[in-house]
């Protein structure tokens, strides 16, 4: 059976990728990362998401970006709240160059796995604006993998998947929940309280209730604002 790499941050996206990936009849190897994120509760949501969506092993790889700071999710800066306008303007929640860096590690175990399909729950309609999130990013950074590696330059060449690129995050609720997902596990807040309930304010969770809203379904996590 073919085996993929598929980022896994904790988030409704990521889990609703991963049972794409499943779904496709892939055995999955899940990768997350600790790399100085305030919202590190996150990376309990991906553990469980991983055990639950039943993946083959699941990495957490350390790395530091609070060393170049800049971001509302690694230095101390407010998270912004309640933006009029989601999706214009890049925010200040955007960590520089994460996803670059995330695909580069995903790259090299997929490389040494024998993996050529790397999934990642990237989408370019309901999101917070950044620019690694746009399928021009994820074609120029496939053809970098495949210029750059021992596998691409031998033909073996990789794919960059991005199963919900052109999704809405109504249409992304309810493919994963056809696809068995529980979004309980699941984690998408940038300023979760001290135990763990999502704020509820913030771009991703906005995004997050907007999208079980338009699905129809309710959000069975917790909110501090409820």
């Amino acid at each position: 059976m073919s085996c993929a790499v598929v980022l896994l941050s904790g988030g409704l996206d990521s889990a609703t990728t991963l049972a794409i990936a499943r779904a496709e009849g892939l055995d999955c190897y899940a990768m997350s990362f600790a790399y100085g994120q305030r919202h590190a509760v996150e990376l309990q949501a991906a553990g469980r998401v991983a055990r639950s969506l039943g993946v083959i092993e699941h990495r957490t790889v350390e790395i530091d970006l609070r060393a170049f700071g800049t971001s509302a999710l690694t230095d101390n800066i407010d998270v912004p709240k309640n933006r009029a306008a989601i999706g214009h303007g890049i925010p200040t929640t955007y960590v520089p160059a994460r996803n670059t860096i995330f695909l580069s590690y995903a790259l090299a175990w997929a490389e040494v796995l024998s993996a050529r399909d790397i999934f990642i729950g990237v989408n370019a309609l309901d999101y917070s604006g950044y620019p690694d999130c746009r399928p021009e990013f994820i074609r120029q950074f496939e053809k970098a993998a495949n210029l750059g590696t021992r596998a691409g330059i031998s033909g073996d060449e990789f794919r960059i998947r991005t199963p919900l690129i052109a999704m809405t995050k109504a249409e992304i609720v309810q493919r994963g929940t056809q696809l068995g997902v529980d979004f309980s596990l699941t984690h998408s807040c940038y300023d979760p309280a001290a135990d763990g309930a999502a704020c509820g304010e913030c771009d991703s969770c906005r995004l997050r209730l907007k999208g079980f809203a338009d699905a129809g379904i309710e959000d069975p996590i917790r909110y501090a604002m409820r």
